[in-house]
């Protein structure tokens, strides 16, 4: 029955999971919460970790889920479930690539779907934000090192674009982020 409802929870997610891993959190939230598969600080620790190895967030998250749950055939379950429709939907695209981009009510699709994409990631990384930083709503509690540690990820993120004149990379500010929670946590 496991194998069923891992299959069935992650292709829901594979499905409806538009603007890429960050627009999938909630939907993945939701589908574990709903399971009761990882409590909600577990997810977030998963999270990070998907976002920091190599891979899909989605498919990492999966993998681990279908993992915890079912060991290596419940990875391969939720893994496949996550990516099966993403697969479809390439190759049917593909195929129909060329009238279908070229047709208004496709790109009026597309321009519609942009500012739901922007404002599910931006509602979600406030809420890891604030999830983090204060706690959930029944138990909210100050975490100053968390505070601490995203002061510092903002303010690198600013200071660097002032004085370099780029963008940080994601790249460089996983490893800010890391270091700043080895000096903040220890080691």
């Amino acid at each position: 029955m496991i194998y069923l409802e891992l299959f069935l929870g992650f292709l829901k997610v594979g499905c409806f999971a538009f603007g890429g891993a960050y627009g999938a959190i909630p939907l993945i939230r939701d589908v574990v919460m709903s399971y009761d598969w990882l409590s909600d600080e577990m997810l977030t620790y998963m999270i990070a970790v998907s976002e920091s190895t190599p891979g899909p967030i989605m498919v990492n998250l999966a993998t681990y889920v279908g993992s915890n749950q079912a060991g290596f055939l419940g990875a391969f379950v939720a893994t496949l479930a996550v990516v099966l429709p993403s697969f479809l939907i390439i190759l049917l695209v593909t195929a129909l690539l060329k009238t279908a981009l070229k047709n208004k009510y496709v790109q009026a699709v597309l321009r519609g779907l942009k500012p739901c994409v922007i404002g599910i990631v931006l509602a979600t990384g406030i809420y890891m934000v604030l999830g983090n930083c204060f706690g959930t709503i029944p138990a909210t509690k100050v975490n100053m090192q968390s505070i601490i540690i995203t002061a510092l990820l903002v303010a690198s993120m600013f200071c660097y674009k002032y004085f370099v004149k780029k963008k940080l990379s994601p790249i460089l500010l996983i490893v800010i982020s890391a270091v700043a929670g080895m000096l903040v946590y220890g080691i």
